[in-house]
């Protein structure tokens, strides 16, 4: 949905998309189990930032690795906010994984195109290597938006979150959880573009899809 059509600004969208992944890796993992969450943000990085935050709020202990952080104003008030909750940007990703519970995978979204460049392609191997559950946001990083995991070059998470609506390659998703999130589609829009879009439950900002098809929800 374009921002400006729409009537929110960027950082609204990303706030509202952030705060949903939160919401849905907090009901499937609890942090009882899974406290230490390293975000590994790149490209997608902001709704990684906000879901770091979120996740602290709810009694997680987020770590963010951050390889190659932007100047933008936006992000740099998004990684202030974090700093400000002293949770940890980390540069050693070997350590971390050793000590980490739970991967959110923030490094790619469903505008990637072409080869996967260093030094995300390290990112990506190492987190795929790793034995931890990987929640990925939108769309595994790596997956081509429409083919899916073409190659094998991204990893295959436990958890997907979608935002807005499933992308084409979510078809593709194999793992055991999937979540909608992105509670703020209007229905005139939905009606207009022929989405069929699930009810959220009560105040929820994100519904369980687990068993969604790959046809409209």
């Amino acid at each position: 949905m374009d921002p400006e059509k729409g009537g929110f600004s960027v950082d609204q969208l990303m706030e509202l998309a952030g705060l949903s992944v939160a919401m849905a890796l907090a009901k499937v993992y609890s942090k009882d189990s899974f406290q230490r969450v390293l975000v590994c943000a790149g490209n997608n990085g902001g709704d990684g930032l906000v879901a770091a935050r979120h996740l602290f709020h709810f009694g997680y202990r987020p770590v963010v690795h951050y390889p190659k952080a932007t100047e933008k104003l936006l992000y740099k008030n998004l990684r202030r906010q974090l700093e400000n909750l002293n949770v940890p940007f980390v540069e050693n990703l070997d350590e971390e994984l050793k000590t980490a519970t739970i991967v959110l995978d923030a490094i790619f979204g469903f505008s990637f195109r072409g080869d996967i460049r260093p030094p995300f392609d390290e990112v990506i191997k190492k987190i795929k290597g790793s034995k931890l559950p990987i929640v990925s946001i939108d769309i595994p990083s790596g997956w081509d938006v429409e083919k899916g995991n073409v190659n094998g070059r991204g990893p295959e998470p436990e958890m997907l979150v979608s935002l807005t609506i499933p992308k084409e390659s979510a078809k593709f998703f194999k793992g055991k959880y999937h979540y909608l999130g992105g509670r703020f589609v209007p229905p005139e829009f939905a009606k207009r573009h022929g989405l069929v879009l699930p009810e959220y439950p009560g105040i929820e900002q994100c519904v369980d899809i687990t068993n969604w098809n790959g046809s409209n929800l």
